[in-house]
C-alpha cells in the first residue's frame, strides 16, 4: 500500500504542474455527463407522468365503454346498463380554464367512487369510506398534483373558478395524482364544464367479456383492456430522438477526456520510466492511473450531474409543451427524480471516463519499459493505432450499409446513423493524414514543406478535437437542414389543408344535429363542411376513421401523395374506397388498390385504397371515407367538427350569433389564423430541445478544440524554436499556426457537409419514417449551411485566440531553453 500511495502521488504531482490539463478532463466529463443527464431527466419525468396518468383510475389497464365519435353521451345509458347487470362506472372528461389563468388548461376528470370496479385504486391508492363521503358531499374535492397547484400559484384548500365563474370544490394535494389533471366528483365535473348529465365514458372491470346489449350496437363501442391510447408507446419515437442526441453529445465530450489523457500521459512518459525502473510494477501503475481516473470521473460526475438537473429544468417546459400539443401528454413542470437518477450520472461518468482512457492505459501498459522515454514510440503506436483505425473505419460503413439495406426499424435506423457518424469520425485522420501527405508532396518551399509536415505531426493530438468538430457540425448540419426542411414541408401543407375560415367543435350529439340543421340555413356561409369521425383499431394502432362528404374543397385542398388512378375522389365518393395517411400505411404495409379490413358494429368491411396523404404531427393513424359509407356502420354518428368557409369580415358577427344561440365558449370555435398559429407553436417548441442540444454539442466541440490546443501549446515550442533560431519571427510563427489551426479545420468543416448532408438524408427517409411514419423531402438551404461554416470557423479562432497569444509573448529565454538538452 504504500508503493501504491507514493506511486499515486507522483502520478497525481503532473496535475498541479498541468492544470490546464485538469481543468480539460473534469470539462470534458462534466459537459458528457450534464448532456447526457440533463435527457435522461427529461425523458425520466416524462415517463413517470405517463405512469400515473395511466394509473389514475384502477392501476392497470381497463375496458371501458365511448360513443364511436368520442363525444358526450346521455347518463340515462350508465343507469339502463347498470339495471341490465353491467358493473360500469361513469366518467366524464374535459378541458378547463381557470380565471386570470387562461394559459393553464387543465383537464377536469370527474368520476363516481361509489361504482368504481372493485379492487380499482384511484391516484395510486385505495379510497376509504371517508373520502368516497368527502367526494361527493358538498362542497367536495378537487385532487390535484403538487406540481400542478405550484405552476397555477394557487394554495391547497382554495376554490378556483372557471371562465363562467363556476367554483370548483377545494383544492386537495395528492401524492400520486398525474400532473395537469383535476379530479372531482362526476356531479361537480358535469357543472363546471357545463355538460349535465353527459358522460364521456364508462369504465369496465379489466377482465370483464360479455357482449354489448343490442340496444346499445352502434352508439356505444367496447374497447377492451390495452386498446386505449399508450402514451407511452405513442411518445417512444419522441424521446428515442432525444436520448440519441444526448448519446452524441456524451461521445464529443469523452473526446476532450481521450485528448486530454493521452497528451498527459505522453507527457508523463519520462515519470513512468522513473517509476518502472524504480521497481513500481506494471500492474502497480496501471491500477494507480486507474484510480487517477476514477476520481476525476468522480469530481466531474458529481459536477455533470447537478448540471445535467439544471439543463433539464431549463428545457422541460419546452419538451412538456411538445408533448402536449403533439400527443395529448401532460407533463410535470417541474422535475422530480429519484435518488438511482443521480447515482446512474454518476455511474456514467465513470464508465464515460473509463471508455475515455481505457486506450491510453493500454498503450503504457504494452510499450516497452525502454520505449518510454522514446518520444519516437509514442508516434510509431499512433501510426499503427491509424491503421488499425481505418479498418474500423471501413468495418463501421459495412454495417451502416448493411443496417440500410436490410434494416427495417428504428434501432437499425439508429445504427445506421451510429455507423455513420463512428465511421466518418474514425476514418477523418486517416483521410487527413493522406491529403497532408499530398499535399507535402508537390510542395516546392522549405517553409511550405516544414507547414504541411508539422499539421501532420499535430494530428495525433489534435485528432480527436477534430473528430468532435466533424461530429458536431455533421449534426448541426443534419438536423438543421432537417428542421428547417420540416417546418418549410409543415407551413406548406398547413397552408393546403387548413382553408376553412372556421372550425367548430360541438359539446354533445344533440347539439351537433342542432348545428347541423342551423348551419344549412345560414346564408352568409359558403359552404358547410361537417366531419364525422370514430376511433377504432388496426393491428394494435389507434386510427381515428373520419368521414366527409363530396365537396370541391377537398380536390383543391386535400394534396395526395399517392392516387389510383385520375379521379381518385370521384372514388371515394362513389366506390366503396378509403384513402389512407401516409404513417398509417407504412404501418399497416399496404399500398394502393389494396382492400383494407376495417371492423365496424354490423361486421367487417373491406374498402379498397385510392389515395394515400400526408399528415404530419398525427401520432394515430388516419383514414379518410365519404359519410355514406361511414354511416352504413355507424348510423347513429353524428358529427365531431363543421368546417365553415366564410368571408372573413362576416366572422365577427357570425360568432356573436353562434354564441348567442348555442352557449359555445372560445374553446370550440376556433378560426383558422388562431389554429394555424397553434400548430407553428408547437412545431417550434417541439424542436426547440433538439436545437438547444445541437447548438451545445457545437459549443462543446470547440471547447474540445480550445483545449486540445492550449494543452499542446506548450510541447510545440520544441517544433517552432528551430524556426525562431533561423529568423523567423515570433509573430511570422503565430500566422504559420493559426494557418495551420485553420487548414485542419477547414479540411474537417469541409469533410462535415457530405457527412451532414447524409445525415440529414437519413433522418428524413429512414428515422422519420421508422418513427413517425412519414418521409420528408431533403432540402438544403445553402445560406443555413454557409451560416454553419462561417460559426464553426469563429468557433475555431476564438478556440486558437489564446494559445496564438501565449505564443506571441513567448520570451526568447523560453525558445532558447529548448535547446537546453539537445546533443
Amino acid at each position: 500500500m504504500r508503493i501504491f500511495g507514493e506511486t499515486l502521488r507522483a502520478l497525481l504531482s503532473h496535475w498541479r504542474q498541468h492544470p490546464v490539463q485538469f481543468f480539460s478532463v473534469l470539462t470534458g466529463l462534466w459537459l458528457a455527463t450534464s448532456l447526457l443527464t440533463g435527457v435522461q431527466a427529461l425523458n425520466s419525468q416524462a415517463r413517470d407522468s405517463y405512469a400515473r396518468a395511466s394509473q389514475l383510475i384502477g392501476g392497470e389497464p381497463q375496458a371501458s365503454l365511448s360513443a364511436p365519435g368520442g363525444g358526450t353521451f346521455p347518463q340515462q345509458w350508465f343507469i339502463d346498463l347498470r339495471r341490465a347487470g353491467w358493473p360500469v362506472s361513469p366518467v366524464l372528461q374535459g378541458r378547463v380554464t381557470l380565471k386570470g389563468r387562461e394559459e393553464q388548461r387543465l383537464q377536469l376528470m370527474g368520476i363516481e367512487p361509489v361504482s368504481l370496479p372493485a379492487g380499482a385504486a384511484v391516484a395510486g391508492q385505495a379510497l376509504a369510506i371517508e373520502q368516497v363521503v368527502d367526494f361527493f358531499s358538498p362542497p367536495g374535492t378537487t385532487w390535484i398534483s403538487s406540481q400542478t397547484l405550484q405552476a397555477l400559484g394557487l394554495r391547497e384548500g382554495e376554490r378556483p373558478q372557471n371562465l363562467a365563474g363556476v367554483a370548483l370544490p377545494p383544492l386537495h394535494v395528492q401524492v400520486d395524482m398525474a400532473p395537469g389533471v383535476l379530479l372531482v366528483d362526476i356531479g361537480f365535473a358535469q357543472r363546471i364544464l357545463g355538460l349535465p348529465e353527459q358522460l364521456s365514458r364508462l369504465l369496465l372491470p379489466k377482465d370483464f367479456t360479455a357482449s354489448l346489449p343490442g340496444a346499445f350496437k352502434g352508439q356505444l363501442q367496447l374497447k377492451r383492456a390495452g386498446e386505449e391510447n399508450n402514451l407511452a408507446r405513442l411518445t417512444e419515437s419522441f424521446h428515442l430522438n432525444l436520448e440519441a442526441l444526448g448519446v452524441l453529445s456524451f461521445v464529443v465530450g469523452l473526446f476532450i477526456v481521450h485528448a486530454a489523457i493521452g497528451l498527459a500521459l505522453e507527457q508523463r512518459r519520462g515519470l513512468l520510466r522513473t517509476l518502472r525502473a524504480c521497481g513500481v510494477s506494471a500492474r502497480m501503475l496501471i491500477a494507480c492511473l486507474a484510480v487517477e481516473l476514477g476520481g476525476l470521473a468522480l469530481i466531474g460526475g458529481v459536477a455533470g450531474v447537478v448540471s445535467g438537473y439544471l439543463l433539464a429544468g431549463m428545457l422541460l417546459p419546452d419538451v412538456a409543451a411538445s408533448l402536449r400539443g403533439l400527443y395529448g401528454a401532460e407533463v410535470a413542470g417541474q422535475l422530480s427524480l429519484s435518488p438511482l437518477w443521480w447515482f446512474s450520472g454518476i455511474g456514467l461518468s465513470l464508465i464515460g471516463a473509463l471508455l475515455a482512457g481505457a486506450n491510453s492505459l493500454l498503450r503504457a501498459a504494452r510499450l516497452p519499459l525502454l520505449a518510454l522515454a522514446d518520444p519516437q514510440a509514442w508516434h510509431q503506436a499512433h501510426a499503427r493505432w491509424l491503421r488499425r483505425q481505418g479498418w474500423v473505419a471501413a468495418m463501421a460503413g459495412v454495417i451502416g450499409l448493411l443496417a440500410l439495406i436490410f434494416g427495417d426499424s428504428l434501432i437499425s435506423g439508429f445504427v445506421l446513423m451510429a455507423a455513420l457518424l463512428i465511421g466518418a469520425a474514425l476514418a477523418l485522420p486517416v483521410v487527413l493524414s493522406s491529403l497532408l501527405g499530398f499535399v507535402s508532396q508537390h510542395s516546392r518551399s522549405v517553409l511550405g514543406q516544414w507547414f504541411v509536415a508539422d499539421c501532420r505531426q499535430q494530428l495525433p493530438a489534435l485528432s480527436l478535437a477534430l473528430m468532435a468538430l466533424l461530429l458536431a457540425m455533421a449534426a448541426n448540419i443534419g438536423a438543421g437542414s432537417m428542421t428547417a426542411g420540416f417546418r418549410q414541408t409543415f407551413s406548406d401543407w398547413l397552408e393546403q389543408r387548413l382553408t376553412a375560415e372556421l372550425y367548430l367543435n360541438p359539446q354533445n350529439p344533440a347539439q351537433a344535429r342542432e348545428l347541423h340543421s342551423w348551419l344549412n340555413q345560414q346564408p352568409q356561409l359558403a359552404a358547410v363542411l361537417p366531419t364525422w369521425q370514430v376511433s377504432i383499431q388496426l393491428q394494435g394502432w389507434p386510427t381515428d376513421l373520419s368521414g366527409v362528404i363530396d365537396h370541391p374543397t377537398y380536390r383543391q385542398h386535400w394534396p395526395l401523395l399517392e392516387a389510383l388512378g385520375d379521379n381518385p375522389w370521384e372514388r371515394l365518393a362513389k366506390d366503396d374506397a378509403v384513402m389512407l395517411s401516409e404513417q398509417l400505411a407504412r404501418r399497416l404495409r399496404v399500398q394502393l388498390g389494396d382492400h383494407l379490413t376495417l371492423p365496424t358494429p354490423t361486421g367487417p368491411w373491406s374498402p379498397r385504397i385510392v389515395g394515400i396523404y400526408a399528415d404530419y404531427g398525427n401520432p394515430k393513424g388516419h383514414i379518410l371515407v365519404n359519410i355514406n359509407h361511414l354511416l352504413r356502420g355507424w348510423p347513429q354518428l353524428t358529427p365531431n367538427r363543421f368546417n365553415l368557409r366564410i368571408e372573413p369580415v362576416s366572422i365577427p358577427a357570425f360568432v356573436t350569433a353562434l354564441q348567442a344561440r348555442f352557449s359555445l365558449d372560445d374553446s370550440r370555435i376556433v378560426d383558422q389564423a388562431r389554429l394555424k398559429g397553434w400548430s407553428t407553436q408547437v412545431f417550434e417548441r417541439t424542436f426547440a430541445a433538439t436545437a438547444a442540444l445541437n447548438s451545445l454539442t457545437l459549443c462543446v466541440a470547440g471547447v474540445a478544440l480550445f483545449i486540445s490546443l492550449l494543452t499542446q501549446s506548450q510541447s510545440r515550442l520544441g517544433q517552432l524554436a528551430p524556426l525562431w533560431a533561423l529568423g523567423v519571427t515570433r509573430r511570422h510563427l503565430m500566422l504559420l499556426n493559426l494557418g495551420q489551426t485553420w487548414l485542419l479545420a477547414l479540411l474537417t468543416l469541409v469533410l462535415a457537409l457530405p457527412l451532414g448532408i447524409a445525415l440529414a438524408w437519413c433522418l428524413d427517409t429512414v428515422i422519420n419514417v421508422q418513427a413517425f411514419g412519414w418521409r420528408l423531402p431533403l432540402r438544403l438551404f445553402p445560406l443555413q449551411l454557409l451560416q454553419l461554416m462561417g460559426l464553426a470557423l469563429v468557433a475555431t479562432l476564438l478556440a486558437s485566440a489564446w494559445p496564438l497569444y501565449r505564443l506571441y509573448r513567448t520570451q526568447p529565454a523560453d525558445l532558447l531553453r529548448t535547446f537546453a538538452h539537445e546533443d
